[in-house]
């Protein structure tokens, strides 16, 4: 396997800890292709964020249960549509980068992009 792709793997973290999954990832260098707009995606995911708590805010006050799922979908479409948008640029910026330099790199974009789309399709 190439250095590109153990860069992008999920470490192993101490053996038991649960630490969160943005603590564990080890990623390859920037710029990303989402730099260039980080400000807006930060916007949108504040957005999000927003909408959560606005769900756990809901269950306190107990509202009615389709009230609640109301918003999970709106949250769940949020989500969904800021992670089309990231997919987009990484395909963008990372994929046509690797395209253009040749090499087993292309492979290894294409087969994370690929592994990044069968996620996302499983949600």
């Amino acid at each position: 396997m190439a250095d590109t792709a153990a860069e992008t793997a999920v470490t192993d973290s101490a053996a038991g800890s649960a630490g969160s999954a943005a603590d564990e990832i080890v990623s390859p260098p920037g710029p990303h292709g989402y730099s260039h707009d980080k400000e807006s995606h930060l916007k949108r995911l504040r957005r999000i964020e927003g909408q959560i708590r606005g769900l756990q805010r809901m269950v306190e006050q107990d509202v009615y249960c389709i009230d609640i799922l109301t918003q999970v979908s709106a949250s769940t479409k949020g989500l969904q549509s800021f992670a089309l948008q990231l997919l987009e640029e990484h395909l963008r910026h990372c994929v046509a980068a690797a395209a253009v330099g040749g090499g087993p790199e292309i492979d290894e974009k294409v087969a994370e992009a690929t592994a990044a789309i069968a996620r996302l399709l499983r949600t």
